[in-house]
């Protein structure tokens, strides 16, 4: 076998939108009051060494968190064109990302989970992802897949609460 090996296949993903005629402004502010933001306090413990802790501070998290936020609308100004409001989100736990992990490594690609809230064109929020037991089904794994289709039911409840 000669180094390196590289392969290749073609996976189905399932990708959502989820629009309303609320403002970004609404759904972003709803988003992140009820989403919280993840404690890296949690990834200090786990370099110390204090796994227990973590685990035990980590169980008590919600089902989803916000690890992480990055503002795209601004980029278009590079582009010359006036920015817009849109933020991509990584959400997730990384408890429950461990119960895929644990199974197949490679699952960590996909965990966070990326969300995109912008404004469109209207002038209304739109969430957009794809959905999680889409991208961690194609491993083939049925505990990593039904950890994935939790998923999917937490982050459609967070988003639709955002925009209701």
């Amino acid at each position: 076998m000669l180094d390196p090996v590289i392969t290749q296949r073609t996976v189905h993903v399932e990708h959502i939108k989820i629009e309303t005629t609320k403002s970004f402004a609404e759904v972003k502010a709803a988003l992140e009051g009820s989403v919280p933001q993840f404690d890296t306090g949690i990834l200090e413990l786990l370099r110390r060494g204090e796994t227990e802790r973590a685990r035990s501070d980590l169980e008590r998290l919600p089902a989803l968190s916000i690890l992480g936020s990055r503002d795209h609308g601004a980029l278009l100004r590079i582009t010359g064109r006036k920015s817009r409001p849109a933020l991509q989100y990584d959400v997730g736990n990384p408890l429950t990302a461990t119960r895929m992990t644990q199974h197949r490594l490679p699952t960590s690609l996909y965990a966070p989970l990326r969300v995109l809230l912008y404004e469109n064109e209207d002038g209304y929020a739109v969430f957009e992802y794809d959905r999680p037991s889409s991208l961690f089904g194609q491993f083939a794994d049925e505990r990593v897949t039904a950890v994935a289709r939790e998923l999917d039911d937490s982050l459609e409840r967070v988003l639709v609460k955002a925009l209701s």
